[in-house]
């Protein structure tokens, strides 16, 4: 007898595939943002750079990782 799936309260497949694509989109807005307005100076570059790319960086793993080994409900 096998136990309930682990995965059934995470996030599904469709909500992992957009958290993605999201995440992407939006490195890629902050990309653009960056060479139309340049890059910012100081504490600001923590703001606009750095924080970011740790929570989009972080969504993008996440998912990929648990697309890949079908982590989900």
């Amino acid at each position: 007898m096998t136990g309930p799936n682990p995965y059934r309260f995470g996030p599904t497949r469709g909500e992992l595939w957009f958290w993605l694509w999201a995440s992407v989109f939006g490195l890629l807005f902050m990309a653009f943002a960056l060479f139309y307005r340049g890059f910012p100076a100081g504490p600001a570059l923590a703001e606009v750079v750095a924080l970011p790319l740790l929570v989009f960086g972080y969504l993008i793993g996440r998912s990929v990782k648990r697309l890949i080994r079908r982590e989900h409900p």
